[in-house]
């Protein structure tokens, strides 16, 4: 078994939020984020909260988001 081999069946084991903090991790180690980038999503992410909170915007339930995607690309 080779050390990947290992590390990976041990990473099986862990939480749900283990596992997705260590994938983060090893994401990041590989491309690391550019935090100008990071601040533009956070700030588009806050702003369309805020559009949903007030109700300037409304949210789309996702079985009509899905069955539009379906329809539009049936091969996915």
């Amino acid at each position: 078994m080779t050390n990947a081999e290992r590390i990976i069946e041990e990473a099986r084991t862990l939480s749900v939020d283990e596992r997705l903090a260590v994938v983060d991790s090893l994401l990041r180690s590989v491309h690391s984020p550019d935090p100008t980038v990071e601040e533009e999503w956070a700030d588009v992410a806050r702003r369309r909260l805020d559009e949903l909170q007030s109700g300037q915007q409304k949210a789309i339930p996702a079985d009509q988001v899905f069955a539009k995607l379906n329809t539009r690309f049936p091969s996915l």
